[in-house]
């Protein structure tokens, strides 16, 4: 089974994930198909607009695949990171750039690296099965994909609270948040079809519906006051004995997620500031997860939740008070001249 299937249809390039039985989960090979489909259709003039979606499933993507990560930081090979990440951002990075429509169709599970695939377009649609999260802390890595771009960007403290405790957002909440745009309930295939035969994306503003109730509208005002702290103790210190809906979460996702993983999306978020560029998301981003094969707890996240799968990560530090600021700022130290070639695609 090919991995990814890309072609043009009528005035639309087409790329469609297809790995369904592992949930369309990202490889190394599908990021470089991609961003060299991207670079030849954006000189074509026949192709008017790109069309992303996914094999039938449970998922759109579920995120990269994080097996062969695992291996080769388990053989010593620390560069594997950086290097896979380099080519995967850069494609992130063309999409979100790309000089024509990008329509993506996000069925299901949209996580990780789904959403630096999905969520970068000009035009991202849910229905009633999407569920889009960034749960990366959860595997001792950090909101990454150009993900803290969209969390920068997300009302009030939205972002601190999404990256850190991975929570995931239905359809009405994905769009209240900046992840997604149209809510089209029902079969996607005429869509699809309208938007390959007549090249125009405005088929998608007349098949989009009103966005269903957002649930995080509702908790924005707990969320503001709980995850205004500077650094992830403020904000693990503020929900002591807090009792909302929100609170609960943050409190169980804090037990079980990274410590340095979470303190460094808080900090990520805060240098981003309100409306960073997708570059300097990325760049902040590759700070971390270039070296998170080898400085931070990635491989054991893996092993933990992926490998093993007994759930019980055994994390660098104990708990989310308990990270000191030197930690933080040492794996977030720039990059030099190892850091990823972002700024010029052409």
């Amino acid at each position: 089974m090919t991995d990814i299937l890309i072609r043009t249809e009528g005035r639309a390039g087409r790329i469609t994930l297809n790995r369904p039985d592992v949930m369309n989960a990202l490889t190394w090979d599908m990021c470089l198909e991609i961003e060299k489909a991207l670079k030849t259709w954006a000189v074509d003039d026949d192709v008017h607009l790109v069309l992303i979606d996914a094999a039938p499933g449970r998922a759109f993507c579920s995120g990269g695949d994080i097996t062969a990560m695992h291996a080769a930081g388990a053989r010593g090979e620390y560069d594997y990171g950086a290097r896979f990440w380099g080519d995967e951002y850069r494609m992130n990075a063309r999409i979100f750039h790309f000089p024509k429509p990008v329509v993506t169709f996000l069925h299901g599970f949209t996580m990780g690296g789904g959403v630096g695939v999905g969520c970068h377009g000009s035009h991202r649609i849910v229905d009633d099965s999407s569920r889009i999260a960034m749960p990366e802390c959860a595997i001792g890595l950090v909101p990454d994909v150009g993900g803290s771009l969209l969390l920068a960007r997300a009302p009030g403290r939205l972002g601190e609270y999404l990256g850190t405790t991975g929570a995931r957002m239905g359809p009405g909440d994905a769009i209240h948040a900046g992840f997604a745009d149209y809510y089209v309930p029902g079969d996607w295939d005429a869509l699809k079809a309208t938007l390959c035969e007549t090249g125009d994306p405005t088929a998608v503003d007349a098949a989009a519906r009103p966005a269903p109730e957002a649930p995080l509208a509702a908790l924005q005002p707990e969320v503001d006051a709980l995850f205004a702290g500077e650094t992830l103790g403020d904000i693990a210190r503020a929900l002591d004995g807090q009792t909302g809906p929100a609170a609960e979460l943050a409190r169980d996702a804090f037990g079980r997620n990274a410590p340095l993983s979470m303190a460094c999306a808080v900090e990520i978020l805060h240098r981003l500031g309100d409306d960073p560029t997708i570059e300097q998301a990325l760049h902040q981003e590759a700070r971390f997860t270039f070296r998170a094969l080898e400085h931070a707890d990635f491989i054991e996240g893996i092993r933990a939740q992926v490998i093993d799968k007994d759930r019980k990560p055994r994390w660098k530090h104990t708990g989310p008070q308990d990270v000191p600021a030197i930690d933080v700022a040492n794996i977030l130290r720039p990059l030099g001249p190892l850091a990823p070639q972002l700024e010029d695609l052409t």
